[in-house]
């Protein structure tokens, strides 16, 4: 039997107002594992209404001390119960097993981070050339935020936002991708389990209208959105209309740029791990290969013969690497990418279609694909694909690099690969990212902020930057003086 959800609106788990459910698919064996609620507009107003509320009586009176304890609680709930979150996950969106039960613990490890920053955001006392004023800085919340978050990491997206807005003092409305649901629901239960006050945390699901109704509001006072730079666009115009500050990760096409002089070895690695880890369904995918000319065929037949070996199947089992497109529109996408590709003339070298053999005929898998020889313009090089597909583009200096490198609306994340540090230190000026790995990809920390350049968005999660994000300055004046003063002259 499979498990209905309901929305989470001012402490109670309560069906949509109309009764309207949408499945959750398992992209591995396209079997229904669950029923979600699909929250109306009038649902949408309740949960705004809840979070005004809980944040005027009783959230912003909170001392940082008691955030802080919520907020561990929360992390040790989300440890013990890693195995189950792991497993749900992978059913929901097909990441393998391998990679969601280590989200877990990342996700764990943030909300303690968190917990850690409530108690330390100091203000400044500000020194004035008035002998007799007093002023101070202080950092205060927004108050109501809403956090809309993307279905190829559920778990680790939204920890990238709600324990940071929740430590600085905000309540938090949650709307996760219709494609992947389960987890953020079963987030909202570990902080119910942890005694969050009702109204602070909420869940409202459905698809885009859902998410239309909740950051168009004028109640809700800040945006934390992750997704694509279309749905960006419109959500930036509406808030843009409200004068609503926003946070947005809005993808990538990053280059992922490999000298000659580099250790081939780790760089081939790091290559495969840049695109094929998550199956290619990950805003920093290394989806660009940039292979100077001296190891360019060496690297080309390397990659193609790894890419052959990487074992699909069941993402459910650890000994799977590579899983599914996360739903069938992104499958449907993907090859028609790869479709593309073809018909522009790049070379393909591994993959190239669905993948097909045992255990995998109703799953919707997709073959590690490398194509060679491909240009900057073409398609497969200038859109995001959010799959298993690898451009590999030779270059023969290191200007070439940068301007190839550099030559995209994007400006997520990007790798460099070479044992000259004075060349690894020239790229880490030059190359327009929010991110740049040396010699390695893909590696995160609480601790170190992350976002986008360009098209990829603006504003800072994780780190100091990302608690900043959900904080306002405000100053405040204090005159000791006693004396009367002016009226109609400002006082400098």
């Amino acid at each position: 039997m499979t498990e209905t959800y309901q929305l989470h609106i001012d402490g109670q788990w309560r069906a949509a107002a109309d009764g309207g459910t949408l499945p959750a698919i398992n992209p591995y064996d396209q079997s229904i594992h669950a029923h979600i609620a699909v929250a109306t507009a009038e649902d949408v107003e309740a949960a705004i209404a809840a979070a005004r509320r809980a944040f005027d009586s009783v959230w912003s009176k909170t001392t940082p001390g008691e955030r802080a304890k919520l907020l561990n609680r929360v992390a040790d709930l989300l440890d013990a119960d890693a195995d189950r979150m792991a497993l749900l996950e992978t059913t929901d969106n097909g990441k393998v097993i391998r990679e969601t039960h280590n989200q877990m613990g990342y996700a764990a490890r943030i909300f303690r981070y968190y917990a850690g920053w409530a108690d330390k955001m100091h203000g400044d006392v500000v020194p004035l050339d008035q002998k007799d004023t007093l002023d101070f800085a202080i950092r205060v919340p927004y108050g109501v935020v809403a956090c809309v978050t993307a279905w190829n990491s559920p778990v680790a997206i939204l920890t990238n936002t709600l324990p940071a807005a929740l430590a600085a003092g905000n309540c938090v409305i949650l709307k996760p991708s219709e494609h992947a649901s389960t987890t953020t629901l079963e987030m909202m239960k570990l902080c119910e389990k942890a005694g969050f006050p009702a109204g602070v945390v909420q869940v409202v699901t459905g698809a885009g209208e859902v998410g239309a109704a909740l950051t168009g509001s004028r109640l809700v006072d800040k945006v934390s959105f992750t997704g694509s730079p279309g749905v960006g666009r419109k959500i930036a115009a509406v808030a843009g209309g409200n004068l609503k500050p926003v946070t947005m990760e809005l993808g990538g096409k990053s280059p992922n740029i490999v000298f000659d002089d580099a250790d081939f070895d780790r760089a081939l690695i790091g290559a495969l791990a840049g695109i094929f880890g998550a199956t290619g369904q990950t805003c920093i995918a290394g989806s660009r290969l940039l292979v100077q000319r001296g190891i360019y065929e060496r690297m080309v037949e390397g990659l193609a013969a790894r890419a052959a070996q990487i074992r699909m199947g069941d993402p459910r089992l650890p000994e799977t690497e590579m899983g599914t497109a996360a739903n069938e529109p992104q499958f449907d996408k993907i090859l028609s990418f790869i479709a593309a590709a073809r018909g522009d003339g790049a070379r393909l070298v591994a993959g190239g279609g669905r993948a097909e053999g045992p255990g995998l005929e109703k799953g919707f898998f997709i073959e590690p694909t490398v194509f060679a020889d491909v240009r900057n313009d073409m398609r497969v090089a200038a859109e995001e694909i959010f799959g298993p597909v690898l451009s590999i583009i030779p270059f023969d200096e290191e200007e070439e690099a940068v301007s190839i490198a550099n030559d995209t609306p994007y400006g997520l994340a990007s790798g460099v690969w070479s044992q000259d540090i004075n060349r690894c230190l020239r790229m880490m000026r030059a190359v327009q990212s929010g991110v740049l790995w040396v010699n390695t990809y893909r590696v995160a920390a609480p601790q170190a902020p992350f976002g986008g350049m360009k098209d990829s968005g603006f504003g800072r999660v994780r780190g100091e930057a990302g608690i900043q994000e959900f904080q306002q300055t405000r100053n405040v004046f204090i005159d000791f003086s006693g004396d009367r003063r002016d009226p109609f002259s400002m006082k400098f």
